[in-house]
């Protein structure tokens, strides 16, 4: 019984975090990196994280389509962020991972990403101008102590963007 107790207070803890009644000086934002770039996204939008698992290719996509993972029984569209920027593909080896983005939202969708970095505070950086070059989904940016550039990714917004969602070559 007091294990059941224990973890009913646990899972009230997390909640209470993620909807953000929480702690607020406590870490808000989960840091990732995709190629040479830095991402940001809330805690509350960010999913699940697991190991890269193997992808089955589909052809006739795109080349930022990585293919689609098995992920516990449910099958997931896996995007490869630093190519679907335009920019080199991820190295698909041991610290690369899956971010599953989009099950809050009803799709099955990940990011392959470089790695994770971790829980950053929103406290603890700049924000910049926004960058109007960059899709609505991007455009947010911030600077931290050590001189990296952060860019902040709208789940709901870049799950929407066509482009994403277009993996037909």
């Amino acid at each position: 019984m007091t294990k059941k107790i224990r973890l009913h207070e646990f899972q009230s803890y997390l909640a209470s975090r993620l909807a953000g009644t929480g702690d607020r000086s406590a870490a808000g934002l989960l840091g990732l990196q995709a190629g040479s770039d830095y991402w940001l996204l809330d805690l509350a939008d960010s999913g699940e994280i697991v190991p890269l698992s193997p992808l089955t290719d589909v052809p006739l996509t795109k080349p930022w389509f990585a293919g689609i993972a098995n992920i516990r029984g449910n099958l997931y569209s896996v995007v490869d962020l630093s190519a679907f920027l335009g920019k080199e593909a991820t190295p698909q080896n041991g610290s690369s991972r899956l971010l599953l983005i989009g099950t809050r939202h009803g799709s099955n969708a990940a990011l392959l990403v470089t790695r994770m970095i971790g829980l950053r505070s929103a406290e603890a950086l700049n924000t910049e101008a926004p960058d109007l070059q960059a899709p609505p989904w991007a455009q947010q940016t911030y600077s931290d102590n050590e001189g990296r550039r952060w860019r902040k990714l709208k789940v709901r917004e870049l799950l929407a963007d066509d482009a994403f969602m277009d993996i037909g070559a």
